[in-house]
């Protein structure tokens, strides 16, 4: 099944269950992917086109990052019930996002990246990033794997 599919059964979930908070958050997301939807039929794609679903992907991984910088903020700010009402929310969205590779995971998909793409210098950084991006959308944080590219081509 993939992530429209379960997207779609969990809001019918959560609105036979009554759960309001989840109900809002799983109505957040389905609007973000409705927007890209919409989007991509601007740019001249045939009527009735979705993105993808690493886009989709990439969107919920998007989503996940902006709500971690909103609590953080909420949290220095003392604002504690909306950081916790953002923690929550990160929670429903990580539900449709496989699973995050570990740091031994993620060194070795760097490691098979440059040697697919044959890198040997920091020009090639692009193509392995490109990669990483095509292989594994949603599962490992590219902030925080562009550097650890970065060290093994420099």
């Amino acid at each position: 099944m993939d992530v429209r599919q379960r997207l779609s059964a969990a809001l019918k979930a959560a609105m036979k269950a009554r759960e309001a908070d989840r109900l809002s958050t799983l109505r957040l997301i389905n609007a973000a992917i409705k927007d890209r939807d919409i989007a991509l039929r601007g740019t001249g794609a045939e009527e009735g086109a979705t993105v993808s679903e690493g886009d989709v992907l990439a969107i919920l991984g998007r989503m996940v990052k902006q709500r971690q910088e909103s609590a953080r903020a909420y949290e220095e700010g003392g604002r504690l019930e909306l950081a916790e009402k953002e923690l929550s929310e990160i929670k429903v969205i990580e539900e449709f996002l496989p699973r995050q590779l570990s740091e031994d995971e993620a060194a070795a998909a760097v490691e098979a990246a440059i040697a697919e793409t044959e890198a040997a210098s920091l020009r090639d950084m692009g193509r392995v990033m490109a990669v990483l991006k095509d292989k594994y959308t949603g599962q490992m944080d590219f902030g925080r794997v562009g550097p650890m590219v970065k060290n093994k081509l420099g």
